[in-house]
């Protein structure tokens, strides 16, 4: 799994990690009952501290995505709602919109041309 953060990104990291794990599982990168690496080598792998990937794979078990097996780790349990992944995705798209100037209703009009 290539998991990448945005610095830049005014969001808590462990809602990023959990937004791209999200979006791993939700895009078929992972299969139900297939097993993710160990915090630890997702945490090194990012360049961050393992208690944000382990708050964020909490929250994850929280929705009902992932599962926790002691001594077998964490494992996919269900995919995502693929609303949920679009939300999130928006979310994270009107939040930069804004840190470039742009409106809500200014990213609604850009969204239009593009259709």
């Amino acid at each position: 799994m290539l998991l990448t953060l945005d610095m830049g990104d005014p969001r808590p990291l462990h809602e990023q990690v959990a937004e791209a794990i999200r979006r791993a599982v939700a895009e078929g990168s992972y299969a139900q009952g297939d097993r993710l690496p160990p915090a630890r080598d997702l945490a090194a792998a990012l360049g961050i501290n393992a208690n944000t990937v382990l708050r964020a794979l909490r929250d994850l078990r929280d929705e009902g995505v992932l599962e926790f097996r002691r001594g077998r780790g964490v494992s996919v349990l269900s995919r995502p709602n693929p609303r949920s992944v679009i939300e999130e995705k928006l979310r994270s798209l009107l939040a930069e919109a804004v840190q470039y100037g742009y409106r809500h209703d200014d990213v609604i009009e850009l969204i239009r041309e593009l259709s």
